[in-house]
């Protein structure tokens, strides 16, 4: 079992759970579909929006940090929901493996969507694609002199990296390519040498790194590349952005990592039309423009192009390993990284 994954519900928590899924979808309403999602509501408030106004399907939300395939597992087929959101691939294969998707494939989701962001059975869809990249000090890192994941081993960065924790979804998936890629002999080096390069103990949110940089805690960090589209959008995180440049690794050899938020039809949606009616708005071109606008993510649909300040970004070349796999070396990264000591 996959460490801290899973969380297990007190009854308590099972029985207000299953009360507030009842009130979402009242009988006795018109057209409409209820989500639970990992992502935050007011992320996803101006799609869902557009998406009733496209069709007169209402969308009710449900958010949840934590627990929700427990949740959809505990409710079975009484369960009110039509659809869940995720924010990274481990999230999908854990509900991949917990039996709570149900499998769809249309013309129109496999024409949005390329085969590597999607589940073969069609039980997830991507909606965004983020690379997890490096940001560098501008002031103590000179453009050149990191370019590949590999090289952050190195002990030329010892007590120069930030990082968050490396249990975190994120560096849980790039730990996971890494294997893919070398093997896990090499990729337990590789996090041993990355432990043994940190700056501090690893603390905070993907922002925070940037934060540090700025405030020369450390020199370099990974860090998802939305969050220099969220930052400048910020007067405060404005600062730490500008202190910083991109790079985006391995633009010689495989691609940077790259990860997904993506979504899937729930195994029991009583709503299951007008979920795939969503899903399909939420690959189309209207939904992905907006997603690329607003959350400076990289649109899925490769008909839809990136945001102007994303594109300033510079074209990169996206490591094109398949996400599946990704998730199934999950567990072997969570071991390797506690083998490691690696906070």
């Amino acid at each position: 079992m996959v460490r801290h994954r899973r969380h297990g519900c007190t009854a308590v928590s099972v029985l207000v759970a299953l009360l507030v899924a009842a009130a979402i979808a009242p009988p006795g309403r018109g057209a409409e579909v209820n989500v639970y999602s990992y992502r935050q509501p007011f992320l996803l408030k101006p799609l869902f929006e557009a998406f009733q106004r496209e069709t007169e399907i209402k969308v009710n939300v449900v958010f949840a940090r934590r627990g929700m395939i427990e949740r959809l597992k505990q409710e079975g087929r009484n369960s009110p929901a039509d659809m869940i959101f995720t924010v990274d691939i481990g999230r999908l294969s854990d509900a991949v493996e917990a039996g709570v998707l149900q499998g769809v494939r249309t013309p129109r989701l496999l024409a949005n969507v390329p085969p590597q962001y999607r589940h073969p059975d069609g039980l997830w869809y991507g909606l965004t694609v983020r690379a997890r990249i490096v940001y560098a000090s501008k002031a103590r890192v000179k453009p050149g002199e990191v370019t590949t994941y590999e090289e952050l081993a190195s002990a030329k960065w010892k007590g120069r990296i930030c990082t968050r924790s490396s249990q975190h979804v994120y560096n849980v998936a790039l730990l996971a390519a890494m294997i893919a890629h070398h093997g896990e002999q090499k990729a337990e080096q590789w996090a041993r040498g990355i432990k043994g390069n940190l700056a501090r103990k690893p603390q905070g949110n993907d922002r925070a790194q940037v934060k540090a940089i700025e405030a020369g805690e450390c020199d370099i960090a990974l860090v998802n590349s939305y969050y220099m589209g969220k930052m400048l959008q910020d007067k405060e995180q404005s600062q730490w952005a500008k202190a910083v440049y991109l790079v985006f690794p391995n633009q010689n050899g495989r691609g940077a990592h790259v990860n997904i938020s993506g979504a899937g039809i729930a195994r029991h949606a009583p709503h299951r039309k007008q979920a795939l009616a969503l899903l399909e708005f939420l690959t189309g071109e209207l939904a992905q423009r907006m997603y690329a606008e607003q959350n400076f993510e990289y649109p899925v649909n490769p008909r839809v192009a990136w945001s102007e300040l994303v594109a300033s970004w510079g074209r990169f070349k996206a490591d094109p390993l398949s996400l599946e796999v990704i998730a199934r070396n999950r567990a072997k990264a969570i071991r390797i990284y506690d083998r490691v000591g690696f906070p």
